[in-house]
């Protein structure tokens, strides 16, 4: 009888030590409040484990046992969300046969550091929107999920669905080159091919659909401007992928090509750049989401023109940023629905809260612009019951920045402490409360 009393309070005494570890209380200076749209000072936020329990001004007791962290001198954001990133391989460089001198393992490796450098610049959740290699991008989501690796929490799309040629291929090769099986697993000329691979995708692991509508600035031999499935060809993949409860993306630079996915049914326009006043119209009646990369343009523009990438994809990049921002000012206008994407990949993964200010610049408040990137992105991702916001029951997923964020978005380029799923990943994990 002593034994076994011996041994049941050995176990209280454990499970109270690892509760008090468990509790965390991070006094925030300022809090952003992205659902409300406000800034609250002098507020406290209990987390217990990897969740949010509370949310409160201080003043209150603190619970005891609990670290506490003190950013009293900071102010505290939700993590921030990138829905637009490209994680797994190599940067893009001058030449596209470089994505042909790397194994599968060394495009995943790429990704296991592209992940961390997200993850570390404050991004604790993308959604990342296509790989050349089928299913890389699985595989370093389940290594991040499984605690093998550090990075964000990753929505992934498995591969491209393109028209063989199309925007979502690799092209500017010999054409006697054959492309590894695993680079073309997602190409579809026909609503049954489109079908098939939006099945295949899903059932190895995908999370939502990427369609390339039009081509791409990127991808040599094709223009942004025209049309590459037709809207019967993204209505199918859009209503095969509601079959398993998800939805579609859709690469789209040319209005047109914009108007057939709208139409179509899909849930967000990547990118944009050449949308008119009928097709942004269009997208306020569906409610479609815009997610485009206006910082990109300028860094393509000096880069590329520095590291000598084909003529071809500068004159694109410069027939399709100007339009886009005009585009993007018109969105804002209009109300649409508008979250956070960059492109990461293009440039140098880390650098991703770049945009914040060129939001900014094109009609957005600072507010909006953190809203873009925090609760309107977790409600593109449909996400917004566990990420998006500090608030109770939600991730512990959050951000701070020393002085006033909302006054210069250029801050949120330095995070000076970053917490997902109540684990400190930069800065200091605080004191404990004797």
């Amino acid at each position: 009888m002593m034994t076994i009393r011996w041994i049941f309070a050995i176990t209280a005494a454990a499970a109270t030590s690892l509760g008090a570890q468990d509790l965390t209380v991070i006094r925030a200076g300022r809090l952003v409040d992205v659902e409300q749209g406000s800034v609250l000072t002098n507020q406290v936020i209990v987390v217990r484990g990897e969740r949010i329990e509370s949310v409160a001004p201080a003043g209150a007791a603190l619970p005891k046992g609990a670290r506490v962290i003190d950013l009293t001198g900071y102010t505290v954001l939700p993590g921030l969300i990138d829905c637009h990133t490209h994680l797994v391989g190599l940067l893009q460089t001058a030449s596209v046969g470089d994505f042909l001198t790397r194994s599968a393992a060394q495009d995943v490796l790429d990704g296991v550091r592209h992940a961390g450098e997200t993850l570390r610049a404050g991004f604790t959740s993308v959604r990342d929107v296509g790989v050349y290699r089928a299913f890389t991008d699985v595989a370093l989501r389940g290594a991040i999920n499984d605690g093998t690796v550090e990075g964000p929490r990753m929505l992934v799309a498995g591969a491209y669905v393109t028209v063989s040629s199309g925007g979502g291929e690799l092209t500017g090769m010999a054409p006697d080159v054959v492309l590894p099986s695993e680079m073309r697993r997602g190409v579809a000329n026909s609503v049954p091919e489109v079908r098939q691979r939006v099945r295949e995708l899903l059932n190895g692991g995908a999370d939502f659909i990427k369609v390339i509508a039009t081509g791409a600035v990127l991808t040599l031999g094709t223009e942004p401007g025209t049309p590459e499935f037709t809207e019967e060809e993204i209505h199918a993949a859009v209503t095969e992928a509601a079959n398993y409860g998800t939805f579609v993306a859709a690469h789209a630079h040319g209005a047109e090509g914009i108007k057939r996915a709208v139409r179509a049914g899909v849930r967000s326009i990547e990118h944009g750049s050449l949308a008119d006043d009928e097709a942004l119209a269009l997208m306020k009646e569906h409610g479609t989401w815009l997610v485009a990369d206006i910082w990109n343009g300028d860094y393509i523009d000096s880069v590329g023109t520095r590291d000598g990438w084909p003529e071809e994809t500068l004159r694109k990049n410069r027939e399709t940023t100007e339009t886009q921002r005009v585009a993007f000012r018109k969105a804002v206008k209009l109300g649409l629905h508008l979250a956070y994407g960059t492109d990461s990949g293009v440039y140098p993964h880390g650098l991703n809260a770049a945009q914040l200010p060129y939001m900014v610049k094109y009609g957005m408040t600072s507010m909006q612009a953190v809203q873009s990137a925090t609760i309107d992105a977790a409600r593109l991702l449909r996400w917004e019951d566990r990420v998006g916001s500090v608030s109770a029951g939600k991730f512990a997923d959050l951000i701070a920045v020393k002085g006033d964020a909302l006054a210069d978005l250029n801050s949120l380029m330095t995070v000076a402490w970053v917490l997902k799923g109540g684990r400190v990943v930069v800065g200091t994990g605080g004191q404990s409360v004797r």
